[in-house]
């Protein structure tokens, strides 16, 4: 029994570690308590909810109805609310206890509107005091150290996975409350450029067509792959030596016409065609999980997503690592013949060595020689069949 037990646990381990990677959802935890509706309605609509599923150790601080009454009567748009939704995901976990619990009575802790890269300097960051009588104070790091909101009670606790806890009202930061421009006021190009993909930018902006494609998807949707400085920089000469067309396709196959959040491309590998598709010119790319990784992938290459400049609906901006390659621009790297199987080298030794004279039995009658391969042959059947059926029998003893 000890050892069947020992066979068991490996599975059960993989088994719990399976069911806690995707532990939580929390659209669900909160239909459990119908005076969040509000809240958790918009958690979906700004697409901060699976963002939140595929986060672990992590606290949200949720208003209830009426909080969220308060917060929606200064009519902010759809783009302004998501980040302030961010504020309220903290990317550590606090539940009822810990709170009361907090080293040196404060302490400072990120949150997933501090992530997204949209918060300026510190202004993602969000203080939480604990106050004379039980109190504990919220207050946004850009706020001046104000603490405008407090601890109410815990809604749903997933040691250490996820904690639900309510505040008092929605936490006031500046850069979360600033306006944010929709869709049709995006300038793609300098949020590029902010970030870390001015070369593709400039390259981008030097060529009217392709630019005109990328503004003209803004509305419906587009999700851009926007390559770092130094592997565009490096890749600037290859680019050059393109015809005309060739440059308009190449920038245009970085932008994809719908809308992919991050959760979305984790869930929805496969082909998907790109700005530069045209008919029988694919000029699609491939994505692919590698572990917590997102890939694209072509038959030249394959890169990697490194970070989001921006992902508010309709559009959503990406890092790659390098500069992705599409096929109908770019020849594949020619792929080495097979090494040959061991047999064939073997026996292309074995047809450039020497005959080897046949060694006489010791009776001198090949019949023997046959006798005792038949022999030997049978000796291991029969041994296979021993431990065979001892496995058998210590399987049946253990059951």
């Amino acid at each position: 029994m000890r050892q069947l037990q020992l066979l068991i646990l490996p599975f059960l381990y993989c088994l719990f570690l399976f069911q806690t990677s995707n532990a939580h959802n929390i659209t669900s935890l909160l239909a459990k308590h119908p005076s969040f509706s509000t809240f958790n309605h918009y958690l979906s609509l700004t697409h901060v909810a699976p963002e939140i599923n595929r986060r672990t150790t992590i606290t949200i601080l949720a208003l209830d109805n009426a909080a969220m009454s308060s917060l929606l009567s200064e009519n902010p748009s759809v783009y302004t609310l998501k980040n302030i939704l961010s504020l309220h995901v903290l990317l550590d976990y606090f539940d009822s206890k810990k709170l009361h619990q907090i080293t040196n009575g404060t302490v400072l802790t990120a949150t997933m509107f501090q992530a997204t890269g949209s918060a300026p300097g510190s202004s993602g960051f969000i203080n939480i005091t604990e106050l004379k009588g039980g109190k504990v104070g919220f207050g946004a790091e850009d706020n001046a150290g104000v603490l405008n909101a407090y601890f109410v009670k815990a809604l749903e606790e997933i040691p250490y996975n996820i904690s639900v806890i309510q505040i008092t009202k929605a936490l006031q930061s500046a850069a979360a409350d600033a306006p944010t421009p929709g869709p049709s006021e995006l300038n793609l190009t300098d949020k590029m450029s902010a970030h870390g993909c001015k070369v593709f930018a400039d390259t981008l902006l030097s060529n009217p067509e392709a630019m005109g494609t990328y503004q003209d998807n803004i509305e419906g949707g587009l999700t851009v792959f926007c390559p770092l400085d130094e592997p565009m920089k490096a890749f600037l000469p290859k680019y050059k030596n393109l015809t005309a067309a060739g440059n308009t396709a190449f920038l245009e196959f970085f932008g994809i016409p719908v809308y992919q959040s991050m959760s979305m491309l984790r869930s929805n590998n496969g082909l998907m065609n790109t700005l530069a598709t045209d008919g029988a010119n694919n000029f699609d790319l491939t994505v692919q999980n590698d572990g917590n990784d997102v890939t694209l992938k072509t038959k030249v290459n394959t890169v990697k997503i490194t970070g989001t400049l921006l992902d508010e609906e309709p559009v959503a901006i990406y890092t790659i690592d390098k500069v992705l390659m599409p096929s109908e621009l770019f020849k594949a790297a020619p792929t080495p013949p097979p090494a040959p199987a061991p047999v064939e080298a073997a026996d292309k030794g074995k047809a450039n060595a020497a005959p080897t004279p046949e060694a006489d039995s010791p009776d001198g009658d090949p019949a023997d020689q046959t006798a005792d391969n038949n022999n030997a042959a049978g000796r291991i059947e029969a041994e296979i069949f021993a431990a065979a059926g001892a496995g058998l029998s210590l399987l049946l003893g253990l059951l």
